[in-house]
């Protein structure tokens, strides 16, 4: 009896440990980067042009790519969970978009980053542009959107969909009316994810939409992220200051979305 509470007691503490080792760690970083670029941040720097050593039309640039992109991804991703969960039948396609799905989530991002080159820019004639981007961003948020999505779906209780066929509504008004709804939270969890990978990627970005330090204005101008502007103020050596600086106004933008989705995501819980 004293031997499995002793197990059970080191096991807790295991997990004690790796927990508090996860938020060390975090925060370890958040304090290591926010250290070393808060002090270069004032009016200048976030709202200044790139020639001044601003960083405001990377700041237009990475809110283009997260809309155009999620604007593809979402519909597209809701719809095919939508499949996988209300009307696919266990069996060789389910199988297969499963597979499909799966292998695009562990595609190294290099990998997107050449394809869309190749097609969107090159093969298509788009060019280096936002919208070549957010094609290529679409392909690869799809998986996290569609697995989130479908969780999200499965939670909804049975008894909601029955209840609402029992009382004469046609499958896609039940879906409409009775399943997104309560699954909205799920869904808006997808988008958060979803948002989160759009801007931190470098790779399939820089491959497709380019580098041009300027605030774009239009869905076909090229432009420059912040995670791009970032990757190239450390790669070249220009001045790692602002690259910290720009890491700080990165994780500080990335928090604030995310906030603000998870109020959202309550406040649709309470409601």
């Amino acid at each position: 009896m004293k031997e499995k509470k002793l197990k059970y007691i080191v096991l807790q503490g295991l997990v004690y440990c790796s927990a508090l080792l996860t938020v060390a760690a975090l925060v370890w970083i958040l304090y290591y980067v926010i250290e070393k670029g808060i002090g270069r941040i004032d009016f200048q720097f976030i709202f200044g042009d790139a020639k001044e050593g601003g960083i405001w039309p990377m700041i237009v640039t990475t809110f283009w790519s997260i809309f155009a992109s999620l604007s593809l991804a979402t519909p597209i991703g809701i719809m095919a969970a939508i499949y996988m969960v209300e009307y696919a039948k266990p069996g060789r396609v389910v199988k297969l978009i499963r597979f499909a799905t799966e292998s695009l989530a562990g595609i190294p991002s290099i990998i997107y980053g050449l394809f869309g080159m190749i097609f969107f820019v090159t093969k298509l004639g788009l060019k280096f542009s936002i919208l070549s981007g957010a094609l290529t961003l679409t392909i690869m948020v799809l998986p996290t959107v569609i697995r989130t999505t479908e969780e999200a779906l499965k939670a909804v209780p049975r008894s909601f969909r029955e209840a609402s066929l029992g009382l004469g509504a046609t499958k896609i008004r039940t879906i409409v009316r009775i399943v997104l709804p309560s699954a909205i939270p799920g869904i808006l969890t997808a988008v958060i994810l979803g948002m989160g990978r759009i801007v931190g990627e470098t790779a399939a970005v820089y491959l497709t939409a380019g580098t041009v330090p300027k605030a774009p204005e239009s869905i076909m101008d090229s432009g420059r992220t912040l995670s791009v502007h970032l990757y190239m103020l450390a790669k070249e050596g220009l001045s790692f200051e602002d690259a910290y600086a720009t890491a700080t106004i990165l994780i500080l933008l990335v928090a604030c979305m995310n906030l603000l989705a998870k109020m959202g995501v309550q406040r649709l819980k309470k409601g």
